[in-house]
């Protein structure tokens, strides 16, 4: 995790002397820790998924479901999490997340048969579910505009560091054991213990969550003047408090509870940026982004290289997409959110057909295309571009303006539908790659190729900048 600590290092740099802003960027990489058990929790099936194959004799459907069954759970732990953090708190959703973390890492790991399993990995999609929605409602409630871009990132720089872990804890227990699917420790597979690990991320994750203060925005929604004035004290200073507090004030107060019916317009129909909103989510599913972090061993595997290269090859894509989040980081409140997303949709497009290409004019050899002369080289190449322009673009600038996009009144409650959508986005990708990789990789990536290009259209159509903005002047 030394890249996650240099990057919250760097945030902070800004207020070299300044103890409130170093506090918020303590604050917020706390908050962040439930996107890097998101990001582990999501990939660490990757390396268990051949053992799992054969251990409980799985076919090509069941085996899609149980990797895909995580992203239920999250899609449903997503649309919770809104209503729970506008009841009781968003730090009280954090340790829900946390615990249900705990639990999954528990039951998944030491699951007797596939049903187990999958029941396992829902427990830890509610987890995930509610990370997702959680960490950027929070952090953009306590960061100051200047450089909220800057720790909202911070989530999607924990997501692909969780990730990255995730897969090196898997390819360290492989190689210790000699096989995913061979006794490591007590007498179970080297497979059972890259779940078990995650007991250990979900466990900090609780018990930091003590040590961070709820969000001064949920607290004067609640009435809680006091509490939040002495809050935001800490956080920005005593200069124009008053002020701000009570722009906050006329934005969140209200006599009726929190409901899905603030997604509403004055007329009565949805809030047109609700609907940007879930678009957003749904386009950085549909370019295909997981199918390289689910299933990336099993689909080099498939074109030609053995699991200890496979494990390589996905390690290092992993390690591509830290170092592409930091780049976003950096510029995200220079450049702003919007060039960041039409750069990235050029680059997804591009690389995204070359892998369609490579994949379409492959020989076939047994059903499975096989990558010959320059054709890997360039595949790899290739892929490992996506995750370049994803990395610095779709993967933290959606989760920055999912988190500060929607007016103050529907945040939790929009940004719950958008992740929910999101998660679903996601179990519809996951889900049906397997079948679509047995007939064609080709047709696979063609489409999400024709997503990403469809994102750079919907992205120059709809997507209004926010950089600088406080979040009491956005509207629906």
């Amino acid at each position: 995790m030394g890249e996650h600590g240099a990057a919250f290092s760097a945030a902070g740099s800004i207020y070299d002397d300044d103890s409130a802003g170093r506090g918020v960027v303590r604050i917020a990489s706390v908050a962040a820790l439930g996107g890097f058990l998101f990001g582990y929790d999501s990939a660490v099936i990757n390396g268990a998924v051949s053992a799992i194959e054969h251990q409980f004799q799985a076919d090509a459907a069941s085996l899609g479901f149980a990797v895909a069954s995580a992203l239920l759970g999250a899609a449903a732990g997503a649309l919770m999490a809104g209503r729970l953090a506008d009841h009781l708190g968003r730090l009280a959703v954090m340790k829900v997340a946390a615990a249900l973390f705990l639990i999954s890492a528990i039951v998944a790991g030491l699951a007797p048969n596939l049903w187990w399993l999958i029941i396992g990995r829902v427990i830890g999609g509610l987890g995930v579910g509610m990370a997702s929605v959680i960490a950027p409602a929070y952090i953009s409630e306590i960061a100051p505009a200047r450089i909220r871009g800057r720790l909202a990132s911070l989530q999607q720089l924990a997501i692909v560091t969780g990730i990255f872990i995730s897969l090196l804890v898997d390819f360290l227990l492989a190689r210790a054991a000699g096989g995913s699917t061979e006794i490591l420790w007590f007498g179970w597979e080297a497979w059972r213990w890259m779940f078990i690990a995650m007991a250990v991320p979900a466990v900090l994750y609780g018990v930091l969550a003590l040590t961070i203060p709820e969000s001064p925005r949920f607290l004067i929604a609640k009435h809680r003047i006091p509490e939040a004035k002495a809050i935001l004290s800490k956080l920005i200073g005593d200069a124009h408090l008053d002020d701000k507090i009570a722009r906050i004030r006329s934005t969140m107060e209200r006599e009726t509870e929190p409901s899905w019916k603030d997604l509403r317009a004055p007329g009565g129909k949805i809030a047109g940026i609700v609907w940007i909103g879930l678009a957003l989510s749904i386009f950085q599913q549909f370019v295909g982004i997981n199918v390289i972090f689910y299933y990336s061993n099993i689909l080099w595997e498939a074109v030609g290289f053995d699991e200890g290269q496979a494990f390589v090859i996905t390690v290092i894509g992993a390690v591509i997409n830290i170092l592409t989040t930091l780049i976003a980081i950096a510029t995200i409140d220079r450049f702003g959110r919007k060039p960041l997303l039409i750069i990235g949709s050029i680059g997804m497009t591009i690389n995204l057909a070359t892998m369609a290409f490579i994949f379409g004019t492959a020989d076939v050899v047994n059903g499975a295309p096989v990558l010959s002369g320059a054709q890997g080289p360039i595949a790899l190449v290739a892929a490992n571009l996506f995750v370049i322009f994803f990395g610095m673009s779709w993967g933290p600038v959606v989760w920055v303006l999912l988190g500060e996009m929607f007016p103050n009144r529907m945040r939790a409650a929009a940004l719950s539908l958008a992740a929910g959508g999101q998660w679903v986005a996601n179990w519809i990708i996951t889900v049906s790659f397997p079948g679509l990789k047995d007939v064609s990789l080709a047709l696979a990536y063609g489409l999400y190729a024709g997503f990403a290009l469809l994102s750079l259209l919907f992205v120059m159509r709809f997507i209004q900048e926010t950089k600088g903005r406080q979040l009491e002047d956005m509207h629906g």
